[in-house]
């Protein structure tokens, strides 16, 4: 007998079978069809997913979702919710129909690796080329003044070329853009690909973003975008054409509106129109073929579908979005007039044109005029050389990595400590400011010093971290020190206005909203995170969260603004929902985290962070010192061979730091493949992945995003990867513990992470993506899943641990689910 009845209602054909699955998933002999799942019955949402596996390989049974587990968590309630349930409305507006994939080829493959690889190499030449006749005639000068300005003007000359040739090559190329599909790895795609590239990597998207100027540059691309827009999210839009955005509208930070996707073997461009006075939250993806009427509002964390509009004047949140009463505009405007505006773009203008530009080349240029002559002086021999001497290059290279890489180990700490203290002096909190004025700069200088990546890769995931978090302004007194109390991936707009409490924990990704910013205004205000928290991967949490003690906030969770306080549970899901705090799985190592245990640990573990950080700084230094080599040797083979080798030394420099990087971590690993495990956070299993996760800098790998060589890089760094895989930026934490099947197509910013945190227990195994599957833009696949061939998870989605996906279904949504 596997089912308990409790109560005198008899049991259905739909508990049976419930029972049934779940008793075998469970490993005992029966279960109560009115017992909870995870308070009586010790799951956890590993378990359940697998139960949600099994019931709906039955074939018999409406589909479940954990996020059913979660609203009806005994088998009765379950079973009763699914017998009601007719076909959500709310589906309506979503395009669930799975299209046959585009067959790709290999010989396309391979044209498509070697004309991109042509295109690199014809680029990496004029670049050089151009650099090396900017310094013989800025080396020209005849005096300081005469330097200073030769040095200003081609600086703007080349700043000039570089953001006019994105322009340039997108209406060569391209023309306009239009709905259409593109074939992967055809010459149509290269096209597209080279277009691509230069507007991600063009320089208007670092020093332009959230000002007008930005506006401007979208519109030379082709976007219809109206006055007064105010766009602060660095994922510039490629398919402008198809791009617009009415009057006053904000998109704040780490907005995706690329107009294009890639799915099943093809890239599909799509429109995003956008009315007037549109609001857009942190860290939402609009997918193709959507739209927002005047006046509505996206919340943060949030996503819209292919298909997907919302009407004139209403607000949205969740993935998918669904209508909602939260007003997500909480700033009043201010007088932000055409002057305000130009003076803004004038002062960037010249601040980038006379002073950053300049001092950067100079500096390069200093470093490479005192290097060879430091060669010189330590040895005399090499000054009547006439060919390539290797020992000065060496030397040369040397002195560059030490002075430029300590020189930022030393100072930069001391520097992003001092100035943004001082310069918050000048912000009040909760006073509405004008955009584009001087307290606007004032913040923007802020945020930026203090989100900069290479300290938090440096002191995250140690004891460290908490030092240098309260040197930047965070309020975490009292501290209880863990030795993991914050990752290597951390955001705010103004750290002098967070908070996190006491015993709280945060994994990566965290990103603290402490400014409120409408089209014409912005405030800051503080960020306040209760004690005895967990926070999971890749969550936003904005000032007026409304939760308290001792939360479990899960990974893409969205926190919400409105309802009580809530305390002692967990929230999981856009929009969120809750969950049980913790499970017994979860507490299995508490006993760790208490007394002499936990010294002993700590302490062992900081001795080991030790090392790791000592690892980390001398394999980045090694990284600097072998580019320096290596441009340094292009300049002096400048002259000769047309100047091939020199261009060929500047392109090798990236594929060098790729692949030196890739076999850093190989090496760190002992060349063998993580396993999966269940472990405590003072475990040394636990410290390894740690210092796996900090050692690359995937900079470098992206570099290589939408080409066949990207395939090569995560093949060197472990992954197993099938053939003709597209990645167009794929984050992938474990790469010794994923696999992926022939043809997959994985979108920018999605990520595959094979592993799990919650308070002190660090779980981990082995995720399989299937051939030709989809992972969509900025969508999330955690650990122990397996996604069956051709399957798709759409845009934003959360595709929990242990989820198994049909072949060729279609999921979507946080939590995701059969779509």
């Amino acid at each position: 007998m596997l089912i308990e009845d409790r109560g005198s209602a008899a049991t259905t054909g739909a508990e049976s079978i419930f029972a049934e699955v779940l008793a075998d998933v469970l490993r005992v002999d029966r279960v109560s069809v009115d017992s909870h799942f995870f308070d009586e019955l010790g799951a956890d949402s590993l378990v359940m997913a697998h139960f949600c596996a099994r019931v709906r390989k039955r074939g018999t049974l409406p589909s479940v979702s954990m996020k059913d587990v979660y609203r009806h968590p005994t088998i009765r309630s379950l079973a009763a919710a699914l017998a009601d349930v007719a076909p959500s409305s709310d589906k309506s507006s979503i395009v669930a129909a799975s299209e046959v994939a585009t067959p790709t080829s290999t010989l396309e493959y391979v044209l498509c690796g070697a004309l991109q690889l042509l295109f690199f190499l014809g680029y990496s030449y004029v670049a050089a080329l151009a650099a090396a006749a900017g310094y013989e005639w800025i080396s020209a000068g005849s005096d300081g003044v005469d330097i200073y300005v030769r040095l200003v003007l081609c600086c703007v000359a080349g700043f000039l070329a570089v953001c006019t040739l994105p322009i340039l090559a997108k209406w060569v190329l391209i023309g306009r853009w239009k709905p259409e599909q593109i074939r992967i790895w055809s010459l149509v795609y290269v096209r597209f690909w080279i277009v691509k590239t230069l507007i991600r990597s063009n320089p208007c998207a670092l020093l332009f973003v959230g000002s007008p100027l930005y506006a401007l540059y979208l519109r030379a691309l082709g976007a219809n975008i109206g006055p007064g827009v105010a766009i602060f999210s660095r994922r510039v839009p490629v398919c402008t054409d198809l791009l617009t955005i009415g009057a006053g509208t904000v998109i704040r930070r780490e907005s995706f509106f690329l107009c294009y996707r890639a799915q099943a073997g093809r890239i599909e461009t799509g429109a995003v129109t956008l009315g007037r006075n549109v609001f857009i939250g942190e860290r939402t993806v609009l997918d193709i073929n959507t739209s927002m009427g005047d006046g509505a509002q996206l919340g943060h964390t949030s996503a819209l579908h292919s298909g997907q509009v919302v009407p004139d004047g209403e607000r949205w949140h969740g993935s998918p979005a669904q209508r909602t009463e939260v007003n997500y505009l909480r700033v009043a405007p201010a007088r932000c007039g055409t002057l305000r505006r130009a003076s803004f773009c004038a002062f960037t203008l010249l601040f980038i044109c006379l002073l950053y530009l300049p001092l950067m080349q100079g500096s390069l240029e200093l470093l490479l005029a005192v290097a060879p002559s430091l060669g010189k002086v330590l040895d005399p021999t090499l000054a009547s050389a006439y060919t390539v001497p290797l020992p000065g290059l060496v030397i040369g290279a040397l002195v560059i990595s030490l002075i430029f890489f300590f020189g930022v180990v030393l100072v930069g700490p001391v520097v992003v400590v001092i100035v943004p203290r001082v310069l918050n002096l000048l912000l009040k909190p909760d006073t509405v400011y004008p955009l584009y004025g001087f307290h606007d700069r004032v913040h923007r200088v802020i945020a930026r010093m203090t989100t900069i990546r290479f300290f938090l890769h440096l002191f995250g995931d140690s004891s460290y971290i908490v030092h240098y978090l309260r040197g930047l302004g965070y309020h975490l007194s009292p501290v209880e020190q863990t030795g993991s109390n914050f990752g290597i991936a951390l955001k705010q707009a103004n750290p002098y206005l967070c908070s996190v409490g006491t015993g709280t924990m945060v994994a990566d990704g965290l990103m603290m909203i402490n400014d409120e910013v409408s089209s014409t205004s912005f405030c800051v205000s503080r960020a306040s995170i209760g004690p005895r928290n967990f926070v999971g991967n890749e969550v936003v949490y904005p000032a007026g969260g409304r939760t308290g003690d001792n939360c479990l906030l899960a990974t893409k969770a969205m926190i919400p603004l409105d309802g009580k306080i809530r305390e002692g549970v967990g929230l999981l899901g856009s929009p969120c929902f809750e969950i049980p705090r913790s499970v017994e799985r979860d507490s299995r190592f508490d006993h760790l985290r208490t007394g002499d245990e936990l010294r002993r640990g700590l302490a062992a573990k900081n001795r080991y962070n030790i090392r790791t950080i000592g690892i980390f700084l001398f394999t980045r230094w090694l990284g600097v010192f072998l580019v320096a080599l290596l441009d340094l040797a292009a300049f002096e083979l400048y002259g000769s061979l047309a100047n091939v080798p020199m261009a060929a030394l500047f392109a090798l420099s990236l594929l060098v730091s790729a692949v030196y990087y890739a076999l850093v971590e190989r090496c760190i690993a002992g060349f063998r493949p993580l396993q999966p495990t269940i472990c405590s956070i003072y475990d040394p299993y636990f410290w390894l992945h740690e210092r796996l996760w900090k050692m690359p800098a995937l900079e470098y790998v992206h570099a290589f995003d939408g080409t066949p060589f990207k395939n090569v890089i995560w093949r060197l760094m472990g992954v197993r990867i099938g053939r003709r895989v597209f990645d167009d930026g794929v984050h992938i934490s474990e790469r010794t513990l994923t696999t992926l099947g022939d043809d997959c197509v994985l979108n920018i910013f999605s990520k595959i992470q094979c592993h799990s945190q919650e308070d002190a227990t660090f779980k981990s195994d082995r995720t399989t993506i299937g051939a030709g599957c989809t992972i969509g833009v900025g969508a999330f696949v955690h650990y122990g899943v397996t996604m069956g061939d051709g399957s798709v998870l759409a845009a934003d989605s959360f595709l929990m641990k242990g989820e198994d996906v049909p072949a060729h279904a279609r999921w979507g949504g946080n939590p995701a689910r059969e779509m």
